[in-house]
């Protein structure tokens, strides 16, 4: 009943609600965010992006999951429609620079902070390459991966965000450790 009130205080647009739901929920999501996309600054600009959708979006929260999960739902599915936009700009500089027409693009280092608590490597190196590797993955093995090792949900709770049966979040599960391990002796392999 507390959280129906809560949801109910949240559409009517009260403000304390909203200070109740960052507080919540803000160190979940940027702990998300991070966990896509290794890099302070756009993992804020992430959350607070998720903050303003569950804003503008609360009134279509329907109550057929947790609050919870309504929101990690939002929450990757920005983050994967970001890293989408980070692939497709890419791909544009690469065509650009095939045809010869060259357009400057930011190339600072997307990999700043490698400083989350999900990745516990040895160095930047490492941390990069691990990174990489998961975004091989497809995008359902990533969601299920990045949820369960790095944010530490349990694959009932990923089933309820992803709308996935428990045996499919674990199918997924397998499917990306045996992809991972694949990739990484590749990577290493290569380097030896």
């Amino acid at each position: 009943m507390q959280e129906e009130q809560f949801i109910q205080d949240l559409v009517e647009g009260k403000r304390q609600a909203f200070s109740q739901l960052i507080d919540n929920y803000q160190q979940k999501v940027f702990a998300t965010c991070l966990s896509f996309v290794p890099n302070k600054e756009d993992a804020e600009d992430l959350a607070q992006e998720v903050f303003v959708e569950i804003f503008n979006s609360i009134h279509k929260f329907k109550g057929d999951s947790k609050l919870s999960t309504w929101i990690y739902r939002i929450t990757t599915n920005k983050c994967l429609e970001s890293i989408r936009k980070q692939n497709t700009k890419k791909r544009f500089a690469f065509l650009q620079s095939i045809t010869g027409s060259l357009i400057p693009l930011d190339k600072a280092n997307y990999f700043t902070d490698m400083n989350h608590p999900g990745i516990l490597l040895e160095n930047k190196e490492k941390g990069e390459t691990l990174y990489q590797a998961i975004n091989h993955l497809p995008a359902s093995q990533r969601i299920v991966f990045t949820l369960h090792k790095i944010d530490g949900l349990s694959y009932k709770e990923i089933g309820e965000i992803t709308k996935k049966s428990v045996s499919s979040v674990e199918s997924l599960m397998f499917r990306a450790k045996k992809n991972l391990q694949e990739l990484l002796e590749d990577y290493y392999k290569n380097e030896s």
